[in-house]
């Protein structure tokens, strides 16, 4: 199921945090309820590694990874990325890039086997993309924009897109990452799908104020409606029915 979160009264819990099947990441300097709720959700499947980058707290967007690995700006220090490559299992590589394009997470989406970059991104960049992250990279555009990082939010599962994508480029991105898609938003009508949603393959956080139906949209797309969920329907259902017999 998809959790409503929030960091600090903001929001955009997809700046603030970067969440793998293989790890998350979140900001420092957050209350202990920002971080027991993901400890809650996550700490028996995997690490919630508490983390800056570049001095900063916007991990969500400052960096890249998937299961295979992590991607970090060269603004990264050494304690940084020490203190993430040594909190991360082993079998993740992090590396740093010289990518210009420093706010890695808004110039590249991806899942475990997919990434979609920004068009102008350094040839060098795209081979360690491909290298690091184990993935096939391809140059996209999401409904005009370039910062297709944060404009699109995709799994193995399934993804959210930008509300204005035309439906022959929805059909396209689809192909290419071989999930399906669906135009929406979040956080009550943000385009900004990336920076108020992340998500794994089995689980999701998004801002506070993502509509109920917003909810159901994440859920359904990126197939997060489990055995909890049938359990609990049921469980509803059966309780109506005692109640009208």
């Amino acid at each position: 199921m998809a959790t409503r979160h929030s960091f600090e009264n903001s929001n955009e819990i997809g700046v603030f945090a970067q969440l793998t099947n293989a790890y998350c990441l979140v900001a420092i300097g957050g209350s202990e309820n920002f971080y027991s709720v993901f400890e809650g959700e996550l700490a028996n499947e995997i690490p919630v590694i508490k983390a800056s980058i570049a001095g900063t707290r916007l991990v969500g967007r400052m960096s890249v990874g998937n299961k295979n690995g992590l991607l970090l700006p060269n603004s990264t220090t050494d304690q940084e990325a020490l203190h993430i490559r040594n909190s991360l299992p082993d079998e993740v590589l992090v590396q740093r890039t010289q990518e210009r394009l420093s706010a890695l997470g808004n110039c590249i989406a991806c899942n475990d086997h997919v990434a979609l970059v920004h068009p102008d991104i350094d040839q060098e960049t795209e081979e360690i993309i491909s290298d690091v992250l184990g993935v096939e990279v391809f140059r996209q555009s999401i409904a005009g924009n370039m910062l297709v990082g944060s404009y699109c939010r995709f799994t193995g599962h399934g993804g959210i897109v930008h509300p204005a994508t035309p439906l022959a480029d929805l059909d396209e991105l689809s192909s290419l990452i071989q999930v399906p898609l669906v135009a929406g938003t979040v956080n009550r009508g943000s385009e900004v799908v990336s920076s108020g949603l992340i998500a794994n393959d089995w689980s999701a956080f998004c801002g506070l104020d993502t509509t109920t139906t917003e909810v159901a949209v994440i859920e359904n797309v990126l197939n997060l409606k489990g055995l909890a969920s049938n359990d609990t329907i049921h469980g509803m259902r059966s309780a109506l029915v005692d109640m009208l017999v």
